[in-house]
């Protein structure tokens, strides 16, 4: 029984091993003529490719996407209903503070006004009367007080239909362009029927909304840049004006509110479109959809290194630099070939702002220096031997 399982084995270690030498045997065959002739530290160095470390101006912001509103916006509703009599507005006009917009039929608003102001007369006469009447001691003092009670209850009376009188009539609250009416003369409307709008668009709101891990970084009057569908090429600046105090605990966002002019000349680029004439002033609409970008800080002269030349390990931050072999302690070059030009150099660097494809270096290089962008999983150590693939300016490489 013994004799019939060692067969199978053997047989087994037996191709096991006839097919190992085979593939050695090609993988000889075919790795010789390619390293044949070839030195000796072009087949050990690594080949990578490299990039400068670069200034260049780079701004921290943070987009999002809001909405512009009216700096005030009312919808225009009888308190009271009644049929409209009168309209003093024409669609999409301006009008001022206190220019009656609709008015109510009022007629009986008026006869109890005129009402109230007779009674009010008959009210005076009667108290003065009895004045000079208790003077002469013609009648007692209560009848006095009775007439001056009265002459009191007459005046409430008048104040009351004033103020019904006065509701008739819808005054604009405030400086603004109305919308377009959504009734017409003869029409009875209901109280808190909708009429027509009126806006305030002398400047603008933008509201949107921002992570809040960006709360501690915004403050009012901090610059915002929109940019509008309605006007695409042009770049308009806003200023925060308030910061909503309560988070939005669904999304863990706060609400942020700007403010700016309602004028296309009010343009970043001088109210000009880039290559083209002079904008001419527009006025912006409530509604418009805006892309907003809220700007933190701007350093004109920020390191920044390409995102691939990054390299995270144990929470940390590292680049390869390209270096000299004089650039490592000679005991870490001394099995270096003599011809060997560049090495690699494990730095640690701290980050700071990301933005198209380039990562900010607060910490870590200086200007100038070369660093790996590909390759630097074959570089697993200081020292290595280097073989630059692609390098724009090899001299600055130090």
């Amino acid at each position: 029984m013994a004799k019939k399982i060692i067969y199978p084995v053997v047989a087994a270690i037996g191709i096991a091993a006839a097919s190992g030498a085979a593939w050695w045997y090609q993988s000889k065959s075919k790795v010789a003529p390619v390293l044949a002739g070839v030195p000796a530290t072009a087949s050990t160095a690594a080949g990578v490719e490299v990039a400068l470390v670069e200034r260049m101006a780079l701004r921290d912001d943070a987009q999002s996407v809001g909405s512009l509103q009216s700096r005030q916006s009312v919808m225009l509703q009888p308190e009271v209903a009644g049929r409209v009599k009168s309209l003093g507005f024409s669609d999409g006009a301006r009008v001022r503070k206190g220019q009656v917009l609709v008015q109510l039929d009022d007629i009986l608003q008026q006869a109890e006004v005129k009402q109230s102001l007779a009674q009010l007369s008959i009210a005076k006469a009667n108290h003065k009367r009895n004045q000079e009447l208790v003077a002469e001691n013609f009648v007692a003092q209560r009848v006095l007080e009775e007439s001056a009670a009265n002459l009191q209850v007459v005046q409430a009376q008048l104040t009351l239909s004033q103020a019904r009188l006065s509701r008739m009539a819808l005054l604009a609250p405030f400086d603004g362009t109305v919308g377009i009416r959504l009734v017409n003369v003869g029409d009875y409307v209901k109280d808190g029927a909708d009429l027509v709008n009126l806006e305030d668009i002398s400047s603008m709101y933008v509201d949107f909304r921002l992570p809040e891990r960006y709360l501690s970084r915004l403050k009012p009057q901090q610059t915002v840049e929109l940019a509008l569908d309605a006007f695409p090429g042009r770049a308009f600046n806003a200023r925060v004006e308030a910061i909503n105090p309560l988070l939005d605990a669904n999304g863990r966002s706060v609400g942020v509110r700007a403010v700016l002019p309602n004028s296309v000349g009010e343009a970043t680029q001088g109210g000009k479109r880039a290559g083209g004439p002079a904008a001419s002033p527009a006025p912006l609409r409530p509604g418009m959809f805006a892309r907003v970008t809220t700007v933190f800080s701007v350093n004109d002269a920020a390191l920044v290194v390409p995102e691939e030349a990054i390299v995270p390990q144990a929470g940390r931050q590292f680049v390869i630099k390209v270096v000299p072999p004089a650039a490592l302690p000679a005991k870490a070059t001394a099995s270096l070939p003599a011809d060997t030009k560049f090495v690699s150099l494990r730095q640690e660097v701290k980050l700071g702002v990301r933005q198209q494809g380039k990562v900010e270096i607060t910490e870590g290089l200086t200007a100038g220096q070369t660093v790996v962008v590909a390759g630097q999983q074959r570089l697993q150590r200081d020292g290595t031997p280097l073989r630059i693939v692609a390098l724009g300016q090899p001299a600055a490489s130090r």
